[in-house]
């Protein structure tokens, strides 16, 4: 197993060097700069569109049922076990480079958007489908279908090997193995590795759960989404305003070592292993940035194309708000919790321990309690990345094989079982599969937003100056 990990390891550190982390954020900032900063002077009006429904626009969901089922799918574990992760490995500064990330990134997610509508089409069943092939075939034209096709296969190992099963159950069952049982006491013998009860049962009900609802398809999906993620969401950040107003005399020697950690300031001396630093720093938050809020996978497009819309602009502000709400809000908040209580330097943590901790420290709550708040928040994250990512590869397949109802309901069993599967895989592999998986995908996304960048300048200037005439 060790020689494996370090096998996925070394494919993982490849996949995510340096040309990808510059293509990624190079295109974040072209189209930041090509659109005009529209992350910034829209953003008002994104937030307020997020509620507002068009008139007699067609699609499968609102647009704020869309926005959820992308959020179900972006707000998972790369919020809390991911921020984690990132800042035990490579510092507190790798919450800097997720913001940086993100920022720019609200500017990739907002041409996905716009693109995903403009590009969209619809399926022999009636429905409305759209994603990173559909622009790449209908957009770069049709010799470019091979990147489409590249993207779809890269899409569908991520959900089914990867983003959307393995992360998610194993964090789902570290977090209730934590609460219920943190000494590993109570075990079962399997195949010559030892499981925890509590392991094997809340992997069971989780696929159980996510049996019965993703055989509903898209509509079942968005309406668990419009209630849950909402949910979750004031839940979560309510119990990160708790810790940070209640150490508020905190925050200025937490922000100062984000900074410094950042930028290897401490390590300047050291000359080539400042440099080192700053780059792990930058390469784990980029990496689990972008595993958190997907901005240039390509994944919340397929969610926005099925939205109820007719303006491609309108729909793209408001797909953009998911990076905001996903990284600079939800992802901070988790970041500052766990630098403010010092515990991504604590040793013997790893994961979901390390955000635990934070919160054990932060909330005015005996440890159980909080330990339980945690536990709860995290499974209800990675439950709705599950279902989102389900759909996501499900449209992946059906551009690769076509929309054969007994590919995608055999497709539906694969994925269960490999939700099923997924607490009984090792933690570190788990992670390095699905970063290779994410880096994959966004490859052809990302020559595909440059290659349409132009499509999407001159979309938002029409639909800007025909909305401030009106």
């Amino acid at each position: 197993m060790e020689t494996f990990n370090n096998i996925v390891k070394n494919i993982d550190d490849f996949v995510w060097g340096i040309p990808l982390i510059v293509l990624i954020i190079g295109c974040g900032i072209m189209l930041t700069i090509r659109v005009g900063f529209i992350q910034v002077r829209k953003l008002g009006t994104a937030l307020k569109f997020m509620f507002m429904d068009e008139e007699n626009a067609s699609g499968e969901v609102s647009s704020f049922a869309a926005l959820c089922t992308a959020l179900s799918a972006t707000i998972g574990t790369g919020n809390i076990v991911g921020v984690a992760t990132a800042m035990s490995i490579g510092g507190a500064g790798a919450l800097f480079w997720m913001e940086i990330a993100a920022f720019f990134g609200m500017a990739t997610k907002y041409a996905e958007g716009l693109l995903a509508v403009k590009y969209r089409t619809t399926d022999k069943q009636g429905a409305i489908i759209g994603g990173p092939f559909y622009y790449i075939e209908n957009g770069l034209g049709k010799k470019w279908k091979w990147l489409g096709k590249m993207f779809a296969l890269f899409g569908l190992l991520a959900g089914v090997m990867g983003i959307g099963t393995i992360t998610q159950i194993n964090g789902i069952t570290s977090a209730a193995n934590g609460f219920f049982d943190p000494k590993s006491e109570n075990t079962l013998n399997i195949l010559g590795n030892e499981y925890t009860y509590t392991t094997i049962i809340a992997g069971l009900i989780i696929t159980v759960l996510v049996a019965l609802i993703i055989i509903g398809g898209i509509k079942r999906i968005a309406t668990v989404s419009e209630i849950v993620v909402p949910l979750m969401i004031v839940i979560y950040i309510s119990c990160c305003l708790i810790i940070i107003f209640g150490h508020i005399t905190e925050i200025p020697s937490a922000v100062a070592e984000i900074i410094k950690s950042a930028f290897g300031i401490r390590s300047v001396a050291g000359g080539a292993v400042g440099i080192s630093a700053v780059m792990l720093s930058m390469q784990k938050g980029i990496a689990r940035g972008i595993f958190s809020n997907e901005a240039g996978l390509g994944s919340a497009p397929i969610a926005a194309a099925a939205a109820r819309t007719k303006e491609p602009v309108r729909q793209a502000l408001v797909t953009m708000t998911g990076t905001f709400i996903d990284t600079i809000i939800v992802c901070t908040m988790t970041g500052l919790a766990i630098v403010m209580a010092g515990s991504h330097h604590k040793e013997g943590l790893e994961g979901v321990a390390i955000t635990t901790d934070a919160f054990k420290y932060g909330l005015p709550f005996p440890e159980k309690v909080s330990a339980l708040l945690l536990m709860l928040c995290l499974s209800f994250f990675a439950f709705t990345t599950i279902l989102g990512w389900n759909y996501y590869s499900e449209r992946c397949l059906s551009y690769l094989v076509g929309s054969k109802k007994s590919t995608i309901n055999i497709y539906r069993w694969i994925y269960i079982i490999a939700v099923f599967a997924g607490p009984y895989l090792t933690v570190e592999a788990v992670w390095n599969i699905a970063d290779i998986f994410n880096g994959l995908m966004a490859l052809p996304n990302i020559v595909a937003l440059i290659g349409l960048s132009g499509v999407v300048v001159a979309e938002t200037k029409d639909y800007l100056k025909f909305t401030e005439k009106c």
